[in-house]
């Protein structure tokens, strides 16, 4: 199969999709990789290396778009690209689609098969393309609430981590998947009193285990959400419904009950925000205040780590791109599961239940397209 591996044209996103030994594993079983120029250079990686891993170097996305037949980005497609995508073209990445009508509408309108990075689900209920991502945001979430606590950036001040006869921060993480365990992690580490919700108690049995004697793992709903935050100098939102919108946790009217100078990290934002007040950031402007709370809602903060992020997304993307360039898409879904799940949008048809949902669009079960 061509396989285009395209630049990231999103704001500050640095990450690629595929790292030059990515290309020489493609490469060795017989596929032909087309490199967008310059498309690894914000990762450390340059054109000379991906030609010696066996690709060819191209000029522009649109002769990538023209030849490839499956295209693979980090971040969904841009409106400078939704008319370059054609009929049956595979196009493998991040798509978010329940956030962006648009950006569904331009996908439904190519009729390409659209496999999403996020919505692919083993049997267990793990994401394993998701998951690289999320414990990098994570990490970065706790990162990001400590820097704009700082009085400089507008916080109130404190600390994360306390200093002898000094009480640490109150750091609240919503959800207790990977974002939300690696965050806690991170804030344990630093000293932080953490509180962990979630509302699966086996998940949390398992968190109360494995946690430092600092995380205190309870179970979520919106009075423990309510009460919490009043106390909490940093809420991280790490809420996701695979491929659906975020449910929206804290209120305009909630925010009013929490610290000024306080700091709201939405991990979600991606998916639409799990907070009333969020708006997608970037990293050059990355924060506002609403009712004295400052917001961080950057939308790919994992762009910001590109090396990291990028080793680490191949690792976990490459195994999935080598089975679809070999049997097929349609070959791949019957064969693996998780491919089958990311299956959002084929041939015009939406094929994920999440997305059709946020938008009130009929839904096609992709089995009927096999």
């Amino acid at each position: 199969m061509i396989v285009g591996i395209l630049k990231e044209i999103k704001t500050e996103e640095n990450r690629v999709c595929m790292t030059p030994s990515g290309v020489e594993v493609m490469c060795q079983r017989g596929h032909t990789l087309l490199v967008e120029k310059g498309a690894g250079a914000g990762s450390g990686f340059e054109d000379a290396a991906y030609a010696a891993a066996g690709a060819e170097i191209v000029a522009t996305a649109k002769e990538i778009y023209a030849r490839a037949e499956m295209v693979m980005h980090v971040k969904e497609p841009m409106p400078s690209e939704y008319g370059m995508i054609r009929e049956g073209q595979i196009v493998f990445t991040y798509l978010h689609l329940a956030a962006d009508e648009k950006l569904t509408q331009g996908m439904i309108k190519s009729k390409c098969v659209g496999i999403a990075y996020e919505t692919m689900q083993k049997a267990n209920g793990s994401l394993p393309l998701l998951t690289p991502m999320s414990e990098v945001a994570g990490r970065m979430a706790v990162q990001q609430g400590a820097k704009y606590l700082e009085m400089e950036h507008g916080g109130h001040g404190v600390l994360l981590g306390g200093v002898t006869g000094v009480d640490p921060a109150v750091v609240v993480v919503i959800g207790g998947g990977e974002v939300g365990a690696n965050a806690a992690k991170m804030a344990c580490g630093l000293g932080a009193k953490v509180y962990l919700l979630d509302m699966n108690l086996d998940r949390l049995r398992y968190l109360g285990d494995i946690m430092p004697k600092n995380c205190f793992p309870l179970m979520s709903s919106p009075a423990t959400v309510r009460e919490l935050i009043k106390q909490a100098d940093v809420v991280i939102g790490a809420v996701l419904i695979p491929g659906a919108k975020a449910p929206k946790l804290i209120t305009r009217d909630m925010l009013k009950t929490m610290k000024k100078g306080s700091v709201l990290v939405d991990v979600a934002i991606d998916q639409g925000g799990c907070f009333e007040t969020s708006k997608p950031t970037t990293h050059t402007d990355p924060i506002y205040t609403v009712d004295g709370v400052i917001h961080y809602c950057v939308a790919n903060m994992p762009g910001a780590v590109a090396k990291t992020s990028t080793l680490a997304l191949t690792n976990a993307t490459l195994p999935y791109a080598l089975q679809i360039a070999s049997k097929g898409w349609k070959q791949a879904m019957r064969d693996t599961l998780e491919i089958k799940r990311g299956a959002n949008v084929v041939h015009g048809k939406i094929t994920f239940q999440g997305v059709a949902e946020a938008f009130g669009l009929e839904y096609t079960p992709v089995d009927s397209l096999l």
